[in-house]
């Protein structure tokens, strides 16, 4: 029953894109604006220099950008393609790209150029979609490393060398854990690895809680089960089954969650995704380090009273550390009002011109290897190290990078594994049911 309602919202879904497009139609003002949208506030500065440098080279054109806050952004804009009021151009994230691409929503960009060699190595690659039309062009990426109070570390006796150097396993967590215990203090002064610990009573947590991680896990598990060998599909890209009932997932899973059980992690009753993400905890205190992404670095820069270094993901059992890598596109819609200009805005956006304009902002690293040496300058100039997440880019023999899982479906899955982790997490599920809730998704894939 469950797989029944969420495959026919789906459709429902589909039919009200497809209609809804088919009525889209131009405005008075079209010819001369290209509207585009985005999500991110700290990088609207950014993209209105670009856009500002994009007008000059473009007499009689000009871009309006709207920025919307991450949850509202996707619901406007599904909402938009329904109703026919969807911008020219919007930043895309490959966890809805499936998705758009099969409702056909999105142009294909063959036309622009694109060359996938331009870019930082697989960026270009993830946004073919399966009909071999290129569907997004790249713009900027991120890993994940670990965010942590420097001042908490000293008082614990670990050193940012240490700190680098740490590795994991399912079976007893290796040194991370034992870091992790370390950093961890209850209410009477005790870390978690001395005796008398009282994981009941914890004042400040090792690790913070960052909620279930739904299918992804991408700042929660995903470094952990990646470094284990464990792959979310059968294949690269546009995987056909997903691989969440394997033992190593399932074991990875168990020891990770099981760090809240110790007293280790934050509970998720108290601190989750939600009601106080891992930056919140870290901020006020309550937790001493925490997995997250580099479109964060400035926010965790900015904590007062405090400074945040950050370290590598530890080593896992394959004997390489690993990180998600995801990188951002611009696409086009299928309805643009103003075609022809949203496309040489796109290909404005993924150039080198504009990505250099972008990373001297320091908010983020552009997709093009000289957009990032900016973004590197602008982060130094500040006095920020950025050395935990550029590592892994440019070491390939000590460390992996792996995209979001990319497949039809994805709001499905996310439906079915954001209960099933919360569950895991806060109370306590046992992993063994990521066996049913497997088939489940996998039934959904095969249709």
């Amino acid at each position: 029953m469950r797989i029944r309602t969420v495959t026919a919202l789906t459709g429902a879904l589909a039919l009200s894109l497809v209609s809804g497009c088919a009525g889209s139609g131009g405005s008075a003002e079209s010819s001369g604006t290209v509207s585009y949208w985005l999500w991110d506030s700290n990088q609207l500065p950014a993209y209105q220099a670009c856009a500002a440098d994009f007008a000059r080279e473009n007499p009689g054109l000009r871009v309006k950008i709207t920025q919307l806050g991450w949850d509202d952004y996707w619901t406007k804009l599904t909402a938009s393609f329904i109703a026919g009021t969807e911008p020219d151009v919007f930043t895309d994230h490959i966890q809805k790209f499936g998705q758009f691409a099969d409702l056909k929503v999105l142009e294909p960009l063959d036309g622009l150029g694109i060359d996938p060699n331009a870019y930082q190595k697989g960026l270009a690659d993830n946004w073919i979609g399966q009909d071999g039309h290129r569907y997004g062009a790249p713009k900027d990426w991120d890993t994940v490393a670990l965010f942590y109070n420097q001042k908490a570390a000293t008082d614990a006796g670990l050193t940012a060398a240490q700190l680098n150097d740490l590795s994991w396993n399912p079976k007893d967590g290796g040194t991370f854990e034992k870091a992790v215990a370390r950093l961890t203090v209850d209410r009477n002064g005790k870390r978690g690895d001395e005796p008398g610990f009282d994981k009941n009573h914890v004042k400040v947590y090792g690790l913070a809680g960052n909620g279930g991680g739904d299918g992804d896990g991408q700042t929660q598990w995903s470094s952990f089960a990646a470094s284990a060998g464990w792959t979310y599909t059968d294949k690269k890209r546009w995987g056909t089954e997903y691989r969440y009932d394997s033992k190593t997932f399932k074991s990875v899973i168990d020891w990770w969650f099981g760090l809240a059980k110790k007293g280790y992690m934050a509970p998720f009753t108290s601190y989750n995704s939600q009601s106080s993400p891992g930056n919140a905890q870290v901020a006020a205190g309550k937790a001493a380090a925490t997995l997250d992404g580099a479109w964060m670095i400035s926010t965790y820069a900015g904590f007062k009273g405090m400074k945040i270094a950050t370290a590598v993901t530890p080593e896992g059992p394959t004997g390489k550390r690993a990180t998600m890598m995801n990188g951002l596109a611009d696409s086009v819609t299928k309805n643009a009002r103003n075609k022809a200009g949203a496309l040489k805005w796109v290909k404005y956006l993924s150039s080198d011109a504009c990505q250099k304009t972008v990373g001297r902002y320091g908010i983020v690293f552009p997709a093009t290897p000289d957009g990032t040496a900016a973004a590197v300058a602008a982060y130094k100039k500040k006095g920020i190290d950025v050395s935990a997440f550029t590592r892994p880019v440019a070491d390939k023999k000590d460390f992996s990078t792996f995209s979001y899982p990319i497949t039809n479906y994805a709001a499905d899955v996310y439906a079915l594994m954001h209960p099933e982790m919360q569950d895991i997490y806060g109370n306590g599920k046992s992993v063994d049911s990521l066996d049913r809730t497997t088939d489940q998704i996998n039934l959904i894939l095969d249709q």
